[in-house]
């Protein structure tokens, strides 16, 4: 028995199919239902038990998000999708090591004829969810530089349709020799901009692919090590797959804060114009003190 790259479907839902990766990323999901719940029933002003280390880690996750921003502000309005990425990445990754995981499940017609397809298989060795993933973290970027900066600042950053316009409108204000480079640097921007764009959809792919090649081929390695020496040779490979799990939910979730935390600056463009504001206010008092001492 092999390990198929897609995952096989178990039974469906009308026309929705389930397969034995979305059945184990509902449980996932459920058990962090439940022990939302539970924390929910039994909060209390002196935290102790479950409810003290769920604080003790939500507040290690900001103080190691605040490395990033620089800002725990930022890291609170960020928390909500990047403290549930992380959690949910490794326990998808661990349950792969569970017992029954990938060897408990029914004959069937599998993608290479009747074949024993298992009941559960970890969420993130499907490409499906892990591209899923990436798209929302991404797609999350955007909407957070959107409500920070603005619509048109934000997307000035990929398609710069305001720097053109503005060397443009330099017509006939700056010598000849200067409004040509103006205008030959605001195309190059602009161009440097679709470039930029193009880079927004390979960081879908990038996320998507690195954790899934990760989480499948440590699957693979597993199944291969078991099915040659059971009990014995799989073991050691079982702990590295546990840091192997970790590093790649750590490093899914510290992406996902970079692309936030880049997406939600104020482009350079601003903080110069404002200094240049800053030196004409400065200028224009200079001239009016002057006129009052002559």
């Amino acid at each position: 028995m092999s390990v198929p790259v897609a995952a096989e479907k178990i039974f469906t839902i009308g026309p929705l199919p389930v397969t034995n990766s979305v059945l184990t990323g509902w449980i996932a999901v459920g058990l962090f239902v439940l022990g939302g719940a539970v924390l929910s029933r039994k909060r209390s002003l002196v935290p102790k038990g479950f409810q003290n280390a769920v604080e003790m880690l939500i507040e290690g996750m900001l103080s190691f998000m605040d490395q990033v921003t620089n800002d725990r502000k930022r890291s609170r309005r960020f928390l909500p999708l990047v403290g549930t990425l992380f959690p949910f990445i490794l326990l998808s990754n661990w349950m792969g090591l569970l017992p029954g995981v990938g060897t408990i499940g029914l004959w069937g017609m599998g993608h290479e004829g009747v074949a024993l397809i298992p009941l559960f298989r970890p969420a993130t060795s499907d490409l499906n969810m892990t591209l899923a993933m990436g798209i929302v973290a991404v797609l999350a970027s955007h909407v957070f530089g959107i409500m920070t900066i603005g619509f048109f600042k934000h997307w000035n950053k990929f398609i710069q349709l305001g720097t053109i316009w503005k060397a443009v409108a330099k017509f006939g204000k700056v010598p000849a020799g200067q409004y040509a480079i103006d205008v030959f640097a605001a195309l190059v921007e602009f161009m440097v901009g679709l470039i930029e764009l193009v880079s927004e959809a390979a960081k879908m792919v990038s996320l998507s692919l690195r954790l899934f090649g990760n989480v499948f081929a440590g699957e693979v390695l597993i199944h291969v090590l078991s099915s040659l020496i059971a009990y014995v040779m799989p073991t050691p490979f079982m702990f590295l797959e546990i840091i192997v799990g970790i590093v790649q939910a750590l490093v899914f979730s510290m992406l996902t804060l970079v692309y936030l935390t880049i997406a939600t600056e104020k482009p350079h463009g601003d903080a110069h114009t404002q200094e240049e504001d800053a030196m004409g206010e400065s200028h224009g008092i200079n001239k009016q003190d002057a006129a009052a001492h002559a």
